[in-house]
């Protein structure tokens, strides 16, 4: 499938900002046999000081730029175009989950793919005694959770179940265990929660963060630019299975409609603009995404 792209995320300033410098993280990756980006192109404005690009630990191309003019605002705008020929993962070619452990041992790279740096707890997630308990009950108690990406699959549907999606609940900064607690959140909040339950069960899991086809409902147009950035999870299934992706907002394995921005393990890992500024008041910001079938 291939798609068109684009995103613009917007900041304004109460007062003017006097300098300022950012990681941006908003492209889609390039991913042999996965995803193919024909053409992408990230605009700023202001135009900045200075401008470079670098990738990360974990893969993901960054762009790095700093502002040094007073500005009351910024705009970020991304466009590309991708061609998404994922079609999801497959058979499960996943062992027992009490055999992960051994594998886990056996695994000696420490790359950036690595399971081990996926395994423990990160900035933003930590292993909690309550999410670990809920997250055996519902692999355990899943008639059909034998096999490690069946326990994935098992706690990604019982947090769609549970859990409620409420644009206004939660914002950025939300830890997991307050999400969990209120059952409540958004697509980072279901992704974090999630991540939470697998390494509290041993599973490595980490965070992914891109963009979704969308479809109107029946008769209704596609409204430009109504869309958002969303997240998903990514889960270590063993060295044969290797890495399946899950959203468990959506409650599905992911395939073709989902477009991989970057891999971390939290969103701290792959925040799309990250940064300081020399500033002080207030600032709000908005977002538009559109994600068209070509």
């Amino acid at each position: 499938m291939q798609y068109h792209i684009r995103l613009s995320i917007t900041y304004e300033y109460a007062n003017r900002a006097t300098g300022g410098r950012h990681l941006l993280r908003l492209l889609p990756l390039d991913i042999p046999g996965v995803q193919a980006v024909t053409h992408d192109v990230l605009a700023i404005s202001p135009r900045p000081t200075e401008r470079g690009e670098f990738t990360d630990f974990f893969g993901n191309p960054t762009v790095e730029m700093a502002l040094t003019s007073d500005h009351s605002k910024i705009v970020f705008t991304a466009t590309a175009r991708v061609d998404r020929t994922y079609p999801g993962p497959g058979t499960d070619t996943s062992g027992p989950l009490a055999a992960l452990p051994a594998e886990l041992r056996a695994w000696r790279a420490l790359d950036g793919t690595s399971p081990h740096h996926f395994l423990h707890a990160s900035p933003r997630i930590h292993v909690t005694p309550d999410i670990t308990a809920y997250a055996r009950s519902k692999t355990r108690t899943a008639r059909t959770a034998r096999t490690v990406r069946q326990a994935v699959e098992a706690l990604g549907m019982a947090l769609h179940r549970d859990m409620k999606f409420d644009a206004r609940a939660t914002t950025v900064d939300t830890p997991p265990s307050e999400a969990f607690a209120r059952r409540i959140g958004v697509c980072q909040d279901f992704a974090q929660v999630m991540i939470a339950g697998l390494r509290g069960i041993g599973i490595p899991s980490g965070y992914v963060s891109g963009f979704l086809r969308t479809v109107p409902p029946p008769g209704k147009p596609r409204l430009e630019g109504a869309d958002a950035m969303h997240a998903w999870v990514r889960a270590w299934c063993g060295a044969t299975a290797g890495w399946i992706e899950f959203d468990p907002t959506n409650a599905c394995l992911v395939g073709q409609d989902h477009v991989v921005v970057g891999y971390g393990r939290d969103y701290g890992d792959v925040a799309p603009v990250a940064g300081v500024l020399r500033i002080s008041g207030r600032q709000k910001s908005k977002q538009a995404v559109d994600v068209i079938a070509l």
